[in-house]
């Protein structure tokens, strides 16, 4: 009876927890979604009679439309660039045997991690600036990619070592080039884990206030992450109306991106093929 009584307390406890950490969790989403249409927000997540004036008040802003397709634009450069070098330095890492590879790998995502762009944004402010890419959308996305290529990497070099290489040799054995064996075997392969780093890009470049604040400088090119700032005041004081509106614009294309991966993969991703 003690132990059964025990039980049932851990489960109840446990309950508990769970819907306290869910609650936690899911206060913010909830202000998202109510406060936008709130004619006087608060920092309360509270349902009110809906309004559309916030919307259109953060419209009469110009740059807020052109902010979102420099997002998406940025998101997408920096998504190409990520998978398409990542692709290749996989597959080469994988089948490639150079001494010292798997340390490199490890030391390149330890140093990716721990050296994070706050902390190497002078020189590569000073890089970029030296090579004259300063407001440009080219110099924002070289850095970052170059942050997101380690950890790129080290991800999609797991789905490349599963594939098997019998397919590779049957296809050089007909005659096909290393390229086509690569766009033809090996790619349609790992085409999971190329859906993983490209939502997980997206994600983190869509995301990323630093880099883009810092080197682009013309409010034309800055992205929707550096345009939130704006609906701040000089004493830092909020704007709840416009910037829980534009809050909410901003988060709906992750949103759809989100539900789009989750309809075409459920997020049951895999390596090479199922054995």
């Amino acid at each position: 009876m003690g132990d059964s009584l025990r039980q049932v307390l851990a489960r109840v406890g446990f309950s508990v927890f769970v819907a306290l950490a869910a609650a936690f969790f899911a206060l913010p989403m909830l202000w998202l979604v109510f406060a936008p249409f709130d004619p006087t927000p608060t920092l309360a997540a509270r349902p009110a009679g809906p309004t559309l004036a916030n919307f259109r008040d953060v419209f009469d802003n110009p740059l807020v439309l052109t902010s979102l397709r420099n997002s998406l634009l940025l998101a997408l450069y920096a998504m190409v660039l990520v998978v398409a070098a990542a692709t290749l330095a996989a597959y080469a890492l994988s089948r490639v045997r150079l001494p010292g590879r798997d340390l490199l790998l490890y030391v390149l995502l330890l140093f990716s991690s721990v050296v994070s762009g706050t902390a190497a944004m002078v020189p590569l402010f000073l890089l970029v600036f030296e090579l004259g890419l300063i407001n440009t959308y080219l110099g924002v996305t070289l850095v970052l990619t170059g942050g997101l290529l380690p950890a790129a990497i080290f991800i999609l070099k797991d789905f490349t070592d599963t594939t098997p290489t019998s397919y590779e040799e049957s296809a050089r054995v007909f005659g096909a080039s290393p390229f086509q064996i690569l766009k033809d075997v090996v790619v349609p392969l790992v085409r999971p884990g190329m859906a993983v780093i490209a939502v997980w890009s997206i994600v983190n470049v869509w995301g990323n206030f630093l880099i883009p604040f810092i080197l682009l400088r013309d409010p034309d090119l800055a992205p929707a992450s550096v345009v939130t700032y704006s609906f701040y005041t000089e004493g830092g004081q909020a704007d709840l109306r416009l910037l829980s509106a534009f809050s909410l614009l901003y988060s709906v294309p992750v949103v759809v991106m989100y539900l789009f991966v989750q309809r075409r993969y459920g997020f049951r991703f895999y390596g090479g093929i199922k054995r």
